[in-house]
């Protein structure tokens, strides 16, 4: 329902209608409607249960006002109104309950705004007024020039090296500093956090496309998909854990075509395990951020996947990011990390606790909760190389990818035998 995701399809719409629960607000409302040029009579009675029954069987309004005080689930029920309304219609809601945790609800689900009663005409007017600018202002794709598509995929090395702080952090810089218009496309079906981190629920998205890729579409991405603010729409998961993934991937092709319609930059989750099953999903991805910290085993599983990379993903531009840093507390220096990658090191990532405990706790992503850390500036500076790299201003190190073997390229005896001599590591830089 919110008209940044649609196209909006006026044909021979009515402009307004409404459903309302009581005749106290039917009388403030209609002197209004008739104010703005629309027929008195759209403002019919009954609430919005009334409006999906009326709304299954014919064409729904552009602006449609809808009361939920007779509505025992309004999340629910709005959902359901989801499914009978057709695409581009704005909708304000109005009740009685006096709840910011149901309006912010209310506004990732998609109403465009909520109204308390009781009702004025100067609240009504304003609202109103600017539904018809929502509705009226150009929408994604009526362009005349084909806009550009950044799609980015993060991957960790290992488990626990912040791979999903950095997407929901990335896809947030995206969306809320650089405007960009931007979904997040949350790959761990059973253990995802992209919805978690902004503290919202997953919901059935992304486990019914996977279930029905037939069904996605610009209306299903609509319906599925949760705001977390005006240009960030996430598409996460949390399946129950005793159903295994059975799927060919064709959902997440699907998913990510769709994304390239109605969005300007794609942010995936994507675990190591799905670069596994599914290596296609790379197909249409500009830039790989790979997310490793300084261990061994990260330093080893960093060489494989860069020389897999390196075969099947050599269109996408690979920004290695060292995450968690802690000078002294390496267990591998930032030199020896390099020079058994073959490249260097693109972006490191201080490792800040106290900051990543600020973010849980307020259920803001890293960089939206800690703008001021140096952590966080780090992260806006691989942003920028994101977006760089996507449109050629990136030069990979060296060339990216391993040259050499894997034991050649990665001397554990000879790392080791450093640790032993020298316990302190060299700080990362």
């Amino acid at each position: 329902m919110s008209a940044s995701l649609k196209s909006g399809l006026p044909g021979n719409r009515d402009a307004f209608a409404a459903y309302i629960c009581d005749e106290n607000a039917l009388d403030v409302l209609r002197p209004v409607v008739i104010e703005l040029g629309w027929p008195p009579e759209k403002c019919n009675k009954g609430g919005l249960r009334n409006a999906i029954q009326s709304l299954s069987v014919s064409a729904s309004p552009n602006i449609l006002m809808v009361d939920l005080s007779e509505s025992g689930d309004p999340l629910n029920d709005i959902n359901a109104l989801a499914e009978v309304c057709e695409p581009g219609t704005v909708v304000i809601a109005i009740g009685q309950v006096n709840d910011v945790r149901l309006y912010r609800d209310l506004l990732a689900s998609g109403i465009h705004d909520y109204l308390l009663k009781p009702l004025s005409a100067n609240m009504l007017r304003d609202s109103l007024t600017q539904a018809q600018a929502v509705f009226m202002a150009p929408k994604a794709g009526d362009d005349e020039g084909v806009k550009r598509h950044i799609s980015t995929a993060v991957i960790g090395t290992r488990g626990g090296v912040g791979a999903s702080t950095l997407v929901t952090s990335l896809a947030w810089l995206f969306s809320a500093e650089k405007r960009m218009p931007t979904a997040l496309l949350d790959l761990d079906v059973h253990f995802g956090t992209g919805a978690l981190t902004l503290d919202l629920e997953p919901g059935r998205g992304l486990t019914d496309a996977i279930d029905n890729p037939g069904r996605i579409d610009g209306l299903f991405i609509e319906r599925a998909m949760i705001r977390a603010n005006e240009n960030l729409a996430i598409l996460s998961a949390e399946a129950p854990i005793n159903q295994p993934l059975m799927t060919d991937g064709a959902a997440f092709l699907q998913l990510q075509e769709e994304f390239k319609h109605q969005f300007e930059m794609t942010v995936l989750d994507m675990p190591r395990n799905m670069l596994i099953n599914f290596p296609h999903l790379l197909n249409e991805v500009n830039a790989i951020v790979l997310a490793a910290e300084m261990s061994l085993a990260s330093a080893r599983d960093t060489i494989r996947i860069l020389s897999w990379l390196k075969t099947n993903a050599p269109h996408s531009q690979v920004i290695v990011v060292a995450n968690k840093v802690q000078p002294g507390m390496a267990e591998i220096s930032k030199t020896d990390f390099e020079a058994s990658i073959e490249r260097k090191i693109d972006i490191s990532i201080p490792f800040d606790q106290k900051a990543a405990t600020n973010a849980a706790k307020l259920g803001k992503t890293f960089v939206d909760a800690n703008g001021g850390s140096k952590a966080s500036a780090a992260i806006n500076q691989l942003a920028s190389l994101v977006i760089g790299a996507a449109e050629g201003d990136f030069d990979e190190s060296d060339g990216g990818g391993a040259k050499k073997s894997l034991l050649g390229a990665l001397d554990f005896k000879q790392l080791l035998a450093k640790k032993k001599t020298d316990p302190v590591a060299e700080p990362a830089q």
